[in-house]
């Protein structure tokens, strides 16, 4: 019949290949059909991913160690649970090829680097087995982030309340920051004065009687304040006072003497500093040192790294923006912390303003520990594997690519964006990014715990 299989044939062909395996395989299987794609060797305990690709165990392992990405290395694909070994396909090619896997598992037993990979690897597996068993004993899996997701709507909910509240409050405390010294009543000219400092007090009252409004504080100079009625006799209250009236008429308007007052003039840059610094430390300081150095470079040098004639010329951290040009005792401080420690720069200066801003400064100061932590790890990781001088450049080359088009991107959406999201993202930064980094530092513990000795 027309169409019908030649049995005998069949069989017999079957029959052959059966009887004569080498022969078989030297004719129609080659040694390349069972390689690796990752070290193009023969496979050796062949691992089947869900997307069907199939890799050596000791390759997938080395992949898993060095990205951290549960993805296959040909084509990408995220593979789900714990990859097994591929039963079939590993006896297969041990009974084709006896000899070539007898000599790559010799190589591979001898190789101490593939061993601790196997076994962290494996120590990955038993981890999300048991996690799988007992979801309570650590992460969540996938698809249980109820928790999570309160957790990120309380989150929400309270950067919108404190966004809120310090919204409310800076429109009471910022009316002296735009509105011009020659329109200040005798009451602004009260605010200004009590601002500067507790001691402020004991010569309010002088002020009140005598209904100086802005126009005539403009007027007067150090012997009319030492004189009655003002008769400020202590030398230092007096040139507090002279000193932030310097700055007023230089600038027109009271100038800022906290982190809100800053911000209340200077909202992009606030928000800029707050994420640079963060980010890209070092970038950032080199910025401010080319383009910002009187304003906001040297008084950060001046705080962070304080020289000895500081502490005794100038001991009023509302004075440090007067201070002259860094010591070379100083320079060799900051260039020390720049290079090695940038963030502890970003920990003295929150420092110094504690008396200002007491929780805000250590919320800062923690960040900054937790910021310089995540670091190490980084470089440690890279120094493990020794990818330290060859990694090293390429990432930072990478890091700065990223910042400068990043930069760019802000620089052309900063003008749509509305006021309130600005805030938010502001407050988030400073008060609930440490919070973050926080379990950042944790995931980077259990890693090395992983990994092990």
């Amino acid at each position: 019949m027309k169409g019908d299989v030649d049995f005998e044939e069949f069989n017999s062909e079957c029959w052959y290949d059966i009887e004569s395996p080498h022969k078989a395989s030297s004719s129609l299987i080659s040694e390349s059909e069972f390689s690796c794609h990752c070290c193009y060797h023969i496979l050796l305990s062949p691992t089947t991913l869900n997307c069907g690709h199939s890799f050596c165990r000791h390759c997938l392992a080395l992949w898993w160690e060095s990205s951290r990405k549960t993805v296959c290395p040909e084509c990408r694909a995220r593979w789900e649970g714990f990859p097994k070994v591929n039963i079939l396909l590993r006896d297969a090619v041990e009974k084709l090829f006896p000899q070539v896997v007898v000599e790559r598992r010799g190589e591979v037993d001898s190789s101490p680097r593939i061993i601790q990979s196997l076994s962290a690897f494996q120590r990955y597996g038993d981890d999300q087995a048991s996690r799988a068993l007992n979801p309570l004993s650590g992460h969540q899996p996938r698809g249980s982030g109820f928790f999570s997701g309160v957790l990120a709507a309380l989150t929400c909910v309270a950067v919108m309340l404190l966004v809120y509240h310090w919204s409310s409050r800076e429109v009471q405390q910022d009316l002296l920051l735009h509105k011009p010294v020659t329109k200040w009543t005798a009451e602004d000219v009260i605010l200004w004065l009590e601002q500067l400092g507790p001691w402020a007090s004991l010569y309010k009252e002088r002020f009140l009687e005598e209904q100086v409004n802005g126009r005539l504080l403009m007027m007067l100079e150090e012997e009319e304040f030492a004189k009655s009625p003002f008769s400020i006799e202590n030398h230092t209250h007096r040139k507090a006072v002279l000193l932030e009236l310097e700055r007023v008429k230089a600038l027109g308007v009271k100038p800022p003497q906290n982190l809100w007052e800053y911000r209340a003039v200077n909202g992009g840059k606030s928000l800029f500093l707050v994420y640079a610094l963060k980010s890209s430390p070092r970038l950032t300081l080199l910025y401010l040192y080319l383009f910002d150095y009187t304003e906001t470079f040297l008084p950060f040098m001046h705080t962070s790294c304080p020289g000895s004639a500081d502490a005794a010329e100038e001991p009023d951290i509302l004075t440090k923006h007067l201070l002259n040009d860094p010591s070379w005792t100083q320079w060799v401080e900051f260039l020390v912390k720049y290079s090695l420690l940038p963030y502890q720069l970003m920990a003295e200066f929150a420092w110094d303003w504690l008396a200002v801003h007491y929780w805000t400064s250590r919320f800062i100061i923690v960040n900054a520990m937790l910021l310089s932590v995540l670091e190490g790890f980084t470089l440690w990781r890279l120094w493990s594997r020794g990818e330290l001088s060859r990694a090293l450049p390429h990432r930072m080359w990478s890091h700065f690519w990223k910042v400068s088009t990043q930069g760019l991107l802000v620089a052309i959406v900063w003008p749509m964006i509305p006021q309130f999201i600005c805030n938010c993202l502001f407050y988030w930064a400073l008060y609930f990014n440490p919070i973050i980094n926080i379990d950042l530092v944790v995931k980077e513990v259990r890693r090395l715990e992983t990994r092990g000795p």
